[in-house]
């Protein structure tokens, strides 16, 4: 079963989302730049005039919807899309909101990090000292029940 509504997540061009392939939207790109990609984007191919009715399903920017729109937008985007109700570069436009609302959050946490670095270090040494705890009784314990010892005794004493 998949563990998302869509089977992988698809790049700009229509194939899978992938750098090689240069189809990517990063998470890091600002608004303008994910709203660029969106608006060239591929889209259902049988959908050749906005009067044409198209099929979400088979849109690379329906796939987007489904992974990243509410159920509220994905229900607009059925229904104006098989209907004709609404055209391409407004169901991109909504697959970028939808997107923007998710990165938003972790693009303003990433900009945290990157303007202290510090931040970073902070957390890494602090769990690595928890970790370095826990490790050494736990090795403590290995060590016990091996009858290993770490203390040296000098012969003859």
């Amino acid at each position: 079963s998949l563990l998302t509504p869509a089977a992988k997540l698809p790049g700009t061009d229509g194939r899978k989302m992938s750098k090689s392939y240069g189809n990517t939207i990063m998470m890091a790109d600002p608004e303008p730049v994910v709203r660029q990609k969106l608006k060239t984007m591929v889209t259902d191919p049988a959908r050749v005039r906005r009067s044409d009715p198209g099929n979400p399903d088979v849109c690379p920017v329906g796939d987007l919807h489904k992974i990243f729109s509410s159920k509220e937008t994905m229900a607009k985007v059925n229904e104006g899309c098989r209907s004709a109700g609404i055209g391409c570069i407004e169901c991109k436009g909504w697959a970028a909101d939808s997107l923007l609302l998710l990165l938003s959050p972790m693009q303003e946490r990433r900009r945290k990090f990157e303007e202290n670095p510090k931040l970073a270090w902070d957390i890494l040494e602090a769990g690595s000292e928890r970790a370095r705890k826990v490790s050494g009784e736990t090795m403590k314990d290995v060590r016990a029940s091996m009858g290993m010892s770490l203390e040296y005794e000098a012969p003859g004493k």
